[in-house]
């Protein structure tokens, strides 16, 4: 009688403790939410960012503060986000840096991208295609690889920095192609693309969400785009498989992590939320206007996503003994 007692005692003493969490979670969202962005702001990624949460505020009726917190290959945010307070107050824009290269590119990191995360959902995917300036004497993807494979090591290609996705998705198409060119990495994107644009470098893997608008006013020239499916804004340009490079599919993704021990009922209105923004009509122009794809679906379905870049992409960059500490 008396372990009954006793028992009965802990059991209520359990229950009167969890539930001021319980009526938390409920009462979620009760206080502005932050949204950390590992990039400065005006960039693609900023932009996009704060283009969703806002169509989020609408329905979580909280206002969403973007942080920017830039720095370190996006190694700062993403540490910000894996050590917060897995209450439903601090989450993150993840691209291919956080959910696929870091883990490769650096020998040790301050967070695990597949321990220390919460995967709420997928935002967008863009293709990169391979671009040329339009004086380059190569008119198709055929005829560039002729090139490159006459003049190994003697054609260079810019890229946003070391790691970017710019950069591997050319090391990727070096791997399947077997050629050789040299790298020439830039600070940004802005002076990567403004030099081939120049003529100072004939080429590089250029994103949909930036290049898009130079590419159909011609000031460079697409060969090929490394999507499944030709996109509907480039009709005339081949994917890489139809121009006779297959399994080569590049394009830079993103979505929302949160620390890990989320609550999993904040985590289904997180991604619940989401989706509804993504289906949002302006959204939805302002994705199709830079090129991008909405990546809708369930947290489960953008884990698989992310662990399956993260393997395949690993395989590129130990190949290209790519490290960035």
């Amino acid at each position: 009688m008396q372990r009954r007692t006793v028992l009965s005692a802990l059991a209520a003493a359990g229950a009167s403790a969890a539930a001021p969490w319980a009526q938390a979670q409920a009462a979620w969202p009760d206080q502005p939410l932050r949204w950390v962005v590992p990039y400065p702001a005006g960039g693609g990624t900023d932009v996009l960012a704060r283009t969703v949460a806002e169509a989020m505020r609408q329905t979580l009726g909280q206002q969403i503060v973007v942080d920017n917190r830039p720095g370190a290959a996006t190694n700062i945010g993403a540490q910000m986000v894996a050590t917060a307070k897995p209450d439903g107050n601090t989450f993150m824009s993840a691209d291919n840096a956080v959910l696929a290269f870091n883990e490769h590119l650096f020998t040790k990191l301050p967070f695990n991208p597949e321990k220390d995360f919460t995967y709420v959902g997928g935002i967008s995917r863009f293709p990169l295609a391979l671009v040329v300036h339009p004086s380059f004497e190569a008119k198709t993807l055929k005829e560039f690889l002729a090139y490159a494979r006459a003049n190994p090591g003697k054609l260079n290609y810019a890229s946003p920095g070391n790691g970017s996705p710019h950069h591997l998705a050319m090391e990727m198409f070096k791997n399947r192609t077997k050629t050789f060119l040299t790298h020439i990495p830039y600070r940004g994107a802005a002076p990567a693309l403004q030099d081939v644009m120049g003529g100072q470098v004939p080429c590089m893997f250029l994103d949909l969400a930036a290049g898009l608008p130079v590419i159909t006013s011609g000031k460079v020239r697409a060969l090929a785009i490394g999507s499944a499916k030709r996109v509907s804004a480039l009709p005339d340009v081949p994917t890489l498989a139809e121009a006779g490079v297959p399994n080569t599919e590049v394009y830079a993704f993103q979505g929302i992590l949160g620390p890990a021990g989320l609550p999993a009922a904040i985590t289904a209105r997180l991604n619940g939320d989401l989706n509804k923004a993504l289906a949002n009509p302006a959204v939805l122009k302002r994705m199709t206007d830079f090129g991008m794809e909405p990546l809708t679906g369930t947290p489960e379905q953008f884990r698989a996503i992310a662990r399956a870049e993260s393997k395949r992409w690993g395989e590129i960059i130990k190949a290209a003994g790519v490290k960035l500490d």
